[in-house]
């Protein structure tokens, strides 16, 4: 009998991908088609839904050319996706907008800035679960319910990137609980729309489509998708979930007391937990497994080092060169701290915060000062999850580690000792498609649960553990780097106020 697959879709904000992936957990072949994001004016993000199916349709005729059968050997369809994309759609399921706002785009910061203005954190955290951002899909309909009004009143509902694709494939319509739980407009206690966010923010609750759970069957291909993209029709597609949780899923951060941190540009640090975190520094995840994924976010991340080599190197050094003269500096840089906040903080009342070395002396050179970056953002983070730690009652006891800061081991080694828990990297970097292929698995009755399609498909290299001697070391610069953070809130928006002034010295 030949072996079942499944076919994941991962609609990112670069590309589309898809893969064809076998029973054990292994890719066959996967393709990739890239399209543009657009940027009509500073600080909007846009693409077009239509692009997204045109690369569906391409890279999934490209993995059915590659793999002999494969049309008839697919059991079934898991689409994950780029969260907080708003598409708007009318009955026929067309967008009513050629282009949509997505994750990163700020066109509602004066929304959200008026939102905390008018409403205390104490008033909505239990209905939506999450401090105000630009990026919820709540005020971006919001943004679009004010300034595209025709597309607005026009639309039946609205749907995330990779609601879309599933539309377009079964003919029907719905968001999962991960999607729904980062709208600013979920309850994470009812796990359905808040009638009172709805109704704070303006919104027509008409337009929201059901919240189903990312294991559910949400229809069968139809005939006509099955003619624009080669798949059977009748083959099974469940309703899927957002990127984010589904790639948790995949790096194998499933249960409570595990870490993820993938660190690119940013760092996102996520608490795996039985409930939400309701704090105005933390925004919660729902995760696919039922569990909740309190996160906080670095701005700057790798981006701290891209940054070292720019501003220390003059773009003259690799970052693996970088990175071995940290290694020559001694553990703690002498004492030497770097704050991160390169380009601010996310959330909080210090979003305007900067970032500072401090202890700077004689002695140090740029080795200490390469070291101290890598150390900052470790201190950093660790600050993050010890406050999610203390909320939640949970004790960490491991941290997967993905994205390109997981490929320093330096780094990982660093961030293990400052926590004081094993670091471990997934051996499999497609999360996403993973998590897709083991939601799959569960979905056919190949295993009876996730953890156990986890245990079977998710595989890890190996541990990088604390150094008794670093974290020693660690343990007693973390608090002085708490006290610094804490303590330069006051000057920030001093620095704000000079740098507003015009300097009339030359």
């Amino acid at each position: 009998m030949t072996a079942p697959l499944t076919l994941a879709i991962d609609i990112g904000t670069g590309s589309v991908r898809a893969a064809l992936v076998d029973d054990a957990g292994r890719i066959v072949t996967i393709a990739a088609r890239e399209h543009d994001q657009i940027v009509p004016r500073f600080g909007w993000a846009e693409q077009r839904p239509a692009d997204w199916w045109a690369g569906t349709v391409a890279t999934i005729r490209t993995v059915l050319d590659d793999v002999a059968d494969a049309r008839s050997r697919i059991a079934v369809v898991v689409a994950c996706g780029q969260m907080h994309g708003t598409v708007l759609v009318d009955a026929d399921g067309s967008p009513t907008l050629e282009n949509v706002p997505l994750w990163n785009d700020k066109r509602t910061v004066d929304l959200v800035r008026d939102f905390e203005r008018a409403n205390a954190p104490v008033s909505y955290l239990a209905e939506c679960g999450n401090p105000p951002t630009p990026a919820w899909p709540g005020f971006k309909l919001a943004w679009l319910r004010d300034n595209a009004p025709d597309a607005y009143a026009r639309a039946s509902h609205v749907i995330m990137p990779k609601d879309y694709i599933n539309l377009r494939l079964t003919g029907e319509t719905a968001m999962d609980e991960g999607d729904a739980s980062c709208s600013f407009l979920m309850n994470p206690n009812t796990r359905d729309w808040s009638t009172s966010m709805v109704e704070r923010l303006g919104l027509d609750a008409a337009k929201l489509p059901p919240i189903r759970k990312p294991l559910d069957v949400l229809g069968a291909i139809t005939e006509a998708a099955a003619q624009e993209t080669g798949l059977a029709s009748g083959t099974p597609v469940l309703v899927g979930g957002a990127d984010y949780p589904v790639a948790l899923l995949g790096s194998g951060a499933c249960r409570p007391g595990l870490v993820s941190d993938v660190t690119g540009t940013s760092s996102i640090l996520t608490l795996i937990a039985s409930a939400p975190l309701l704090d105005p520094d933390i925004s919660n995840v729902a995760t696919v497994e039922g569990n909740w994924g309190p996160f906080a976010l670095l701005e700057s991340g790798g981006d701290a080092m891209r940054w070292a080599r720019r501003a220390l190197h003059e773009g003259r050094e690799s970052y693996d060169q970088i990175v071995a003269r940290a290694a020559d500096a001694p553990v703690g840089s002498d004492g030497l701290f770097f704050l991160p906040f390169l380009t601010g903080e996310r959330l909080g009342a210090h979003r305007n915060a900067r970032a500072q070395f401090f202890g700077l002396g004689a002695a140090h050179s740029l080795q200490h000062m390469n070291r101290a970056i890598l150390e900052g953002v470790a201190f950093a983070g660790a600050r993050h999850l010890r406050v999610m730690e203390q909320a939640s009652g949970q004790t960490i006891e491991r941290v997967i580690a993905s994205g390109g800061g997981a490929k320093t081991e330096l780094w990982l080694r660093i961030k293990a000792s400052v926590l004081g828990v094993p670091f471990v990297v997934p051996e499999e970097q497609e999360c996403g498609i993973l998590g897709c292929a083991v939601m799959g698995a569960v979905a056919t009755g190949a295993f009876p649960s996730l953890d156990d399609a986890v245990s079977a498909f998710v595989r890890h290299a190996d541990e990088i553990m604390p150094d008794p001697d670093w974290q020693e070391r660690y343990a007693r610069m973390q608090p002085i780097f708490d006290k610094l953070y804490f303590n330069s809130q006051s000057l920030y928006d001093d620095l704000d106020a000079l740098t507003e002034t015009p300097s009339q010295v030359r």
